[in-house]
């Protein structure tokens, strides 16, 4: 069983962002779920470069990491860093179990896959279910 199939949509979605109007989540992130240190994980990316295009994985800006580091403080180590993280969307974690070839990568990227179409479900309905439940509050 990976760590993944212990967490719950909530933990999952706490690891996934929005940025440049996609949703991502981080290799640092990305990295613990597939166990394996983040440098190798954008080492074996870096490797397979044309598989990654910028719609698969991008390099965050200064402000976006910013921004990051500010809601999040499990990034604090990277507020001094002078380097930002790579942004993934869900086609480069995808990618991503290509590139790693392994049983896991498989494994965590079909999880990924699923977790997060729960999420994205559960955001973009997440108006229409508070709607609900404020129409039932008030019958």
């Amino acid at each position: 069983m990976t760590q993944l199939a212990n967490k719950t949509n909530v933990e999952l979605d706490q690891q996934i962002f929005m940025f440049r109007e996609k949703h991502v989540m981080i290799d640092h992130d990305l990295a613990q779920l597939y166990e394996v240190q983040v440098k190798r994980l954008n080492e074996q990316v870096k490797r397979n470069i044309s598989r990654f295009p910028v719609h698969f994985r991008f390099q965050l800006t200064l402000a976006e990491k910013a921004e990051l580091v500010a809601n999040c403080d499990r990034f604090n180590h990277l507020k001094y860093s002078s380097s930002s993280p790579f942004a993934f969307t869900e086609q480069g974690v995808a990618m991503l179990s290509a590139v790693l070839r392994s049983a896991k990568a498989i494994t965590v990227s079909i999880e990924i896959m699923l977790l997060s179409r729960c999420v994205k479900f559960n955001l973009t309905n997440k108006e229409f279910f508070n709607g609900l439940n404020t129409s039932n509050e008030n019958n």
